[in-house]
């Protein structure tokens, strides 16, 4: 889930917001920008990736079968689908939306997950969780992380999203509603002036996006549009605003080489109502309908256009039961002072915590903290699957399941299924793999690409730190932390969170490996680029 989304919806409830577009370059209110797009070549077709926040393979089987999804039906009949591509670890929205558009992990894009720590800087990030943690950490803070920071700071300026690469060679690109956006064009997102009043942030945010940029109230394509922009439809932040955008591109012959359109509202329902809730994804095809008319027939939506409808993450049911289903991190390592939410992180913090619902990165801030120890306490919690650190080269991982150890590093003699090679020592079976007799190779089962994603992960940023999962049916809490009690969340490693839906279809080529990693250098290929 990109929860920073829902977050920032729930501080615009504070505020009464007059809807405003973004002003660029020559596009002004009210304006019709007369600028067309560039067009494909007669070899060349146009991309849409359209994002389905949370979307599964089963529900989406049952919502087909159903009756629920006839654009989704009408796209895998015409093309490629792949039920359990691999997704980017941390599995949380702004982490694999920046390896999306990066095509590199989160030791490349260094976005390593919704909180996290920054030690250079002394002071807990994040992007929006809960609304108490908000409230805790500085609205304005987190506002500004979410809507600036993310793309203009912390995304690695060293690697190149999607937009920035076509962009340097002339081509335009649009983005819809996407939290990770960034371009090279500037424009300004409008903050209403009630909210930049009662914080720190300024009226105007320039911030760098694709030419045609879009992020609810903040930022619109269609001049004076206020439909789906009310308080009640989330400002914007919502699936038939991101189809209302689209169709505004379509109609004014506007549509763009690549184009990236995220629908929200499935994920909302999924956290609500567990893994099998199919009705956000009838209401996300009900708006791929809509987009395919805007072409004039669903026929000639294919013409011209490759289509990539993507899930960004799975999502495991939690137990109703709060005493099996939530790891309290703070009674785990409860001998420690751990920071608290609301004062800077001092010398004097022993431990630091950034919960990302299944998963949590537990930072060591003091030296004399032992990690060694400190790994032990966490091996005492049972529910925890996955332990994993780094000691100078070495990746080290153990469990709350048993004693045993695991170590790895890169460049070895051991080749798995993606081609990546691997010295290994230990019980490979904490990560449920094994070698394969016939040419030893190695298999991954419940955590897919686990020793890749589990290093990028652990290389993605600075810092004395632990990763942890919570095995399937828990989560983790800390300080203020959000619960799905009954529900589903996401996050951790394990294949429930981490095996999501990929449908390509209007290609004849597929990527050569469905990992969300190398969507990127695929879509780069069907442009000629």
């Amino acid at each position: 889930m990109n929860r920073g989304r829902w977050i920032l919806i729930v501080l615009l409830l504070f505020i009464s917001i007059v809807p405003s577009a973004c002003q660029k370059g020559e596009i002004q209110q009210g304006a019709q920008p007369r600028i067309k797009s560039v067009q494909p070549t007669s070899s060349t077709k146009r991309v849409i990736l359209v994002i389905l926040d949370s979307m599964m393979d089963k529900p989406l089987q049952e919502a087909i079968r159903n009756g629920q999804a006839p654009a989704l039906k009408f796209l895998m009949e015409r093309g490629h689908y792949k039920p359990d591509a691999v997704s980017s670890f941390p599995t949380m929205s702004v982490t694999i939306d920046s390896t999306i558009l990066t095509g590199s992990g989160p030791d490349g894009h260094h976005v390593p997950g919704l909180v996290w720590y920054n030690s250079r800087e002394g002071r807990l990030v994040s992007y929006g969780t809960a609304l108490w943690e908000t409230l805790k950490l500085g609205v304005g803070d987190v506002f500004k992380n979410s809507l600036y920071r993310l793309n203009n700071v912390h995304l690695n300026k060293q690697v190149k999203t999607i937009h920035e690469e076509l962009a340097a060679r002339g081509i335009e690109t649009a983005s819809i509603n996407g939290m990770v956006y960034r371009g090279t064009t500037e424009h300004r997102l409008k903050v209403p002036a009630a909210f930049a009043d009662s914080t720190s942030l300024p009226r105007d945010l320039k911030t760098l996006a694709p030419k045609w940029f879009s992020l609810g109230v903040l930022s619109r394509l269609k001049p004076d549009d206020v439909r789906n922009t009310h308080a009640w439809q989330s400002y914007g932040l919502n699936d038939e605003f991101s189809a209302d955008e689209l169709i505004y591109l379509i109609e004014q012959d506007r549509l763009p080489s690549f184009t990236l359109v995220y629908l929200p509202n499935n994920d909302h329902d999924v956290h609500r109502k567990g893994p099998a809730e199919t009705r956000g994804i009838e209401r996300a095809d009900k708006q791929l309908q809509r987009v395919f008319q805007a072409f004039g027939s669903w026929d000639a939506a294919m013409k011209d256009n490759v289509w990539i409808i993507a899930g960004d993450s799975g999502q495991t049911y939690i137990e109703r039961e709060r005493e099996r289903s939530i790891i309290d991190l703070r009674q785990v390592l409860n001998s420690y002072r751990i920071a608290a939410l609301s004062k800077p992180v001092t010398k004097q913090d022993q431990i630091v915590l950034a919960v990302n619902e299944r998963m949590a990165y537990v930072y060591i801030n003091d030296s004399k903290v032992a990690k060694a120890e400190a790994v032990r306490r966490l091996q005492q919690e049972k529910r925890i699957d996955v332990i994993a650190w780094m000691e100078g080269g070495d990746i080290l991982v153990r469990s709350g399941r048993n004693e045993q150890e695991l170590t790895y590093r890169p460049n070895g003699n051991v080749r798995d299924r993606y081609g990546q090679t691997w010295n290994i020592r230990g019980d490979i079976g904490l990560l449920d793999m094994s070698l394969r007799k016939s040419d030893k190779r190695l298999e991954y089962g419940d955590y897919p690409d686990a020793l890749m994603r589990l290093h990028s992960a652990l290389s993605s940023h600075e810092g004395n730190f632990v990763i942890v999962t919570a095995a399937p049916g828990s989560e983790f809490i800390g300080e203020s932390s959000p619960t799905h009690s009954g529900g589903a969340g996401h996050g951790s490693l394990h294949k429930q969170d981490s095996h999501v839906p990929l449908l390509i279809s209007g290609s004849e080529t597929r990527p050569d490996i469905f990992r969300l990693v190398d969507v990127k250098r695929w879509i780069m290929n069907e442009l000629g680029h």
